[in-house]
């Protein structure tokens, strides 16, 4: 007979009957079952973090080096030849039809995306769980904190392997939840995105290693010694709740949710009602993953609503959640913040060029005409405001006055709308109503209009909403119209006083309104250094004299902290050490022996 005595297993001599020895024979195999079970268990988690041990190492590495660094080529020729096909059938074959990946029985069903390419509703519904059993399931699943570190990692990483699988299906479903193009769809919802998650890991991993989890401290007092054991832990906060956005489903999801998940916290995902799927998928195939290796799936869950019927702030609100990351507008992030939680927060801004001087203007209105045009402007770092002085621009065919440089701003966003290999591919799609009505509205600005945005054919989809942005021509005292973010396509070319007014209304927006990117296009050291100082005094990073292939609106991972967390466009920066380090507490324990 076996019993246990001081946590071990050992044998006793048998005075049982038949039957109860019988019953003995199946108590030992129900043991040796379970043990076996867990064996298998703790063998095929080793074999996950000795997968995937290289690639936590390179991207440790990766963080310190700040060098470029991606395991996930982001063209989709370096992937199989059938799977663009693949990927296509199967986005085509869950339009219409419930998504059952979550492994969720749920008695109620709920969708509502509609592709700005065909103007029609995708027809992909959702379980739909309370706010309450969500929050249960998540409680239930706080067993993930205990697990080691490096097997969180192992776990996390094979989740963004299996999502590689998919990029092409991902990409699809972003195009038409959000209106990207194929070739942004498929960058930064697949490869980006999970490098960005990658990321996340990493430095979590890293944080959470940085110091012994226990050690004999040992003080000399003369004639003895004081001994304590000391032990160190570090405690998740609680449930993370991660609330979407509807341009970027996944690339500004996965951050907080696996800054979240490394450091132990259980996550509830709440994406944007318009734009589900693409992190659907993402979360269906980490739930696979812990599913496999025996944790408890709801360690993340999708939480799904409808415009008409949220339960962000039910979930926001709850006690037991106490970490919070948001991606979104101004006003519902201002509330965020305001809760008694933990908050990462990316909200609006408005984002600057300031065009001093440049040695071939002609390169420099090209890059210019092509990051405002790019996803017609919806993006977080898009420039809004251009800012030229009244004299004009310095070049090294001499100067060229403002009215020339804003017409010359207009005409490069006209030249690529009515490209016909780059309008459509480089604009994309309209995804919001409301952006389509603030063009509609919005008439001049107050300003000149130089370009009015045109909308323009898509060959591939007949209904697509395509619009090229609107290039208003006005004056610095014109704030009423360029001083907030009006998100979508929409440029103003604002005349200052001098250069050194340009930098003084760029920096005065950051400090006021935000501002995640500055451009700047300067020939002048001095006036490099001063552009320098006042835009990093304002907490905001610049760009400068960018041409060719670097635009300011991309931000490379593990390289560029994407937000600064200093002004009011966020008060989080991913992915810095303070975007990990306030998800848990580092608790110590002493002994005395």
């Amino acid at each position: 007979m076996w019993r246990q005595y001081n946590g071990r297993f050992r044998k006793t001599k048998d005075h049982s009957s038949p039957l109860n020895r019988n019953q003995q024979i199946t108590e030992i195999g129900v043991f040796y079952a379970f043990y076996w079970a867990k064996f298998a268990t703790m063998t095929q988690t080793a074999n996950l973090i000795q997968k995937h041990e290289q690639i936590l190492r390179d991207a440790v590495n990766a963080l310190h080096e700040r060098t470029f660094y991606s395991p996930y080529p982001e063209h989709p020729r370096a992937y199989a030849e059938e799977a663009d096909a693949q990927g296509r059938t199967a986005f085509a074959n869950q339009m219409n039809n419930e998504f059952k990946e979550l492994g969720i029985d749920a008695q109620n069903w709920i969708g509502e995306e509609v592709s700005p390419y065909m103007q029609t509703g995708i027809g992909v519904s959702y379980p739909q769980l309370s706010s309450t059993e969500l929050i249960n399931r998540a409680n239930a699943a706080k067993s993930w904190g205990h697990i080691p570190v490096a097997e969180r990692a192992a776990i996390l990483i094979e989740s963004l392997e299996r999502v590689a699988n998919r990029y092409f299906e991902i990409a699809y479903a972003t195009m038409h939840t959000t209106g990207q193009s194929f070739m942004m769809a498929f960058q930064a919802s697949g490869p980006h995105a999970n490098d960005r998650a990658l990321e996340a890991i990493a430095m979590g991993y890293h944080e959470l290693t940085r110091f012994p989890s226990e050690v004999d401290w040992v003080k000399p007092m003369g004639k003895f010694d004081l001994t304590l054991h000391k032990t160190w832990k570090a405690v998740p906060k609680g449930i993370g709740l991660v609330i979407g956005c509807s341009t970027f489903p996944t690339w500004n999801t996965v951050p907080g949710m696996y800054a979240s998940l490394i450091t132990g916290n259980p996550v509830i995902v709440k994406p944007h009602p318009k734009a589900i799927l693409p992190i659907a998928i993402v979360i269906a195939e980490l739930r696979k993953v812990l599913t496999e290796q025996n944790q408890n799936p709801d360690i993340i869950q999708l939480a799904v609503d409808t415009l008409s019927n949220p339960i962000t702030k039910e979930l926001a609100e709850h006690p037991d959640v106490t970490l919070i990351d948001y991606t979104g507008g101004n006003a519902f992030g201002d509330y965020i913040e305001s809760l008694p939680k933990t908050t990462f927060t990316e909200k609006a801004g408005v984002n600057s060029v300031i065009l001093d001087s440049a040695s071939n203007l002609q390169a420099v209105v090209q890059n210019i005409a092509f990051a405002t045009s790019l996803y017609s402007g919806q993006m977080c770092t898009a420039p809004q405001d251009v800012f030229v002085p009244a004299e004009g621009v310095q070049t090294d065919e001499g100067m060229v006055s403002f009215d020339e440089v804003a017409k010359a701003i207009a005409d490069g966003v006209a030249g690529i709308a009515n490209h016909p290999k780059m309008g459509a591919g480089t604009l994309g799609g309209i995804q919001n109503d409301a952006t389509s009505k603030r063009i509609a509205d919005g008439g001049n600005f107050g300003g000149e209009i130089l370009e009015n945005g045109q909308a323009i054919a898509n060959a591939e989809f007949e209904h697509a909403r395509v619009l090229s942005p609107r290039v208003i021509k006005t004056d610095a005292a014109n704030k009423d119209a360029y001083g907030h973010e009006c998100f979508g396509p929409i440029v103003f070319v604002v005349k200052t006083n001098n250069r050194e007014h340009s930098v003084e209304l760029a920096a005065e927006l950051a400090r006021t309104k935000g501002a995640i990117t500055c451009s700047a296009y300067c020939t002048d050291e001095a006036m490099q250094n001063h552009i320098t100082d006042v835009m990093n005094n304002a907490f905001t990073p610049v760009s400068f004299n960018f041409g060719g292939a670097a635009f300011v609106n991309q931000h490379a991972a593990f390289s560029d902290f994407h937000v600064t967390g200093g002004n009011p466009a966020g008060n989080a920066s991913f992915t810095n050490p303070e975007y990990i380090n306030k998800r848990f507490v580092w608790v110590g324990n002493r002994y005395m022996s």
